[in-house]
């Protein structure tokens, strides 16, 4: 048994639909099955001690390798055009493994100043215990990224768009920045997902996502994944997640890669409703701002344009009155649910400056342009007019 790969040339809606697919199936199958197993078993000695030293392929323990997670896995290596991919047990698994894997004591790291908070708690307060340097810049302005560059840096980690800013980061200029300093870029393609943006194609040697978002979208299961674009990186990540243990549950790559196959679908759906929500905000008497790369007066519209397929459905606003403000529309939505996370069919509306980013002290998030009044809106595949006429009126009452 194997996993196919997409037919070359294969579109989009088609790579998300028939990627991982078994060849031959066990029994004709369309679904792939969950083997909910810890071990397998081996036919002979001879065949076991052969697994381990890697002269045969086959499966040893879950950890290691398991045949659901293995099609997820091929899944989105295929959608994100990378050599291969690893999947962790949580967003923040990857992150971690990313970070355990590429950097040592007296490592440096250059970070967008706007990462989600705990992935910058994680390198800030716990790697800076085993003697791991970091700077956080604002990467939007990629000579930051020069300036900060030291002969000790290891690591440029990004996120764009940005949680929750939604500033956007021209990968392809970091990239020639990072690799012309021999640095390797990572790229937390979270917001985008590979359906609308795919950083390895844009010179980025390290992705990461949260299956929990937008490649599952269904708010009913955790996960994370690593995809790099070269052998030699990959094996690094792999050796690192596998050691430690962070690996994903076959039940987990199941419901995932479920959701996988209708990302473009659902995806499509929400970025419209996204776009003429950000519209219908920013003639909005209550609202002071609002931030959505699909809108012609964001700063990095243009580096939007060029590098991703569609602008995502996700946006922030501020709201008249600060904190009690935002809190006031939060406590009068009705039809979008008031919760972290994003990237579901529902919609879901935070405030992180009291939610996903306490972690950072208010001069930090000031700093990095995450403001009392702001608030982080993940758009879903709601009817349009409801979300507008919800968010209408809870706006009113500002």
């Amino acid at each position: 048994m194997s996993l196919k790969h997409s037919k070359p040339g294969a579109g989009k809606f088609t790579r998300a639909i028939h990627g991982g697919e078994m060849d031959p199936s066990l029994f004709g199958e369309v679904s792939i099955p969950i083997f909910q197993t810890s071990t397998f078993a081996f036919p002979t000695a001879e065949e076991g001690a052969a697994r381990f030293t890697g002269e045969r392929p086959g499966y040893i323990y879950t950890r290691l390798k398991n045949p659901t997670i293995d099609a997820l896995e091929r899944c989105v290596a295929d959608l994100e055009g990378a050599y291969a991919a690893a999947a962790t047990a949580s967003g923040m698994g990857a992150v971690s493994t990313v970070c355990f894997a590429l950097l040592e004591s007296g490592s440096h790291v250059v970070a967008s100043e706007v990462l989600y908070g705990p992935s910058r708690v994680l390198i800030e307060r716990e790697f800076s215990r085993f003697g791991v340097q970091a700077t956080f810049v604002d990467t939007t302005d990629t000579g930051n990224v020069v300036q900060a560059l030291r002969s000790n840096t290891r690591l440029v980690l990004l996120e764009t768009p940005a949680n929750p800013t939604m500033g956007v980061t021209d990968i392809q200029a970091t990239a020639d920045i990072a690799h012309d300093a021999g640095v390797i870029l990572a790229v937390d393609n979270t917001f985008a997902s590979p359906y609308l943006q795919r950083p390895l194609e844009r010179g980025a040697d390290v992705v990461i996502e949260s299956c929990t978002k937008f490649l599952n979208g269904h708010a009913d299961v955790v996960g994370g994944m690593v995809a790099a674009r070269s052998e030699t990186v990959y094996k690094r990540i792999r050796h690192a997640l596998t050691l430690c243990g962070g690996t994903m549950d076959p039940h987990q790559a199941w419901l995932i890669l479920r959701g996988v196959r209708t990302l473009p679908l659902r995806l499509e759906r929400a970025q419209d409703n996204a776009m003429k929500l950000a519209f219908f905000l920013s003639d909005h008497p209550k609202v002071l701002w609002v931030k959505y790369p699909g809108l012609p007066d964001h700063p990095q519209h243009q580096i939007a344009r060029k590098q991703m397929d569609g602008f995502g459905a996700m946006l922030c606003f501020g709201v008249r009155n600060g904190v009690q403000g935002g809190r006031t529309v939060m406590n009068h939505v009705q039809t979008i649910t008031l919760a972290v996370s994003l990237g579901g069919v529902e919609s879901l509306i935070e405030h992180p400056a009291s939610m996903t980013h306490t972690g950072l002290s208010k001069e930090q998030r000031e700093k990095a342009g995450i403001f009392d009044e702001l608030i982080r809106l993940s758009v879903g595949c709601e009817d349009f007019e409801d979300l507008r006429d919800d968010l209408d009126r809870a706006l009113e009452q500002v």
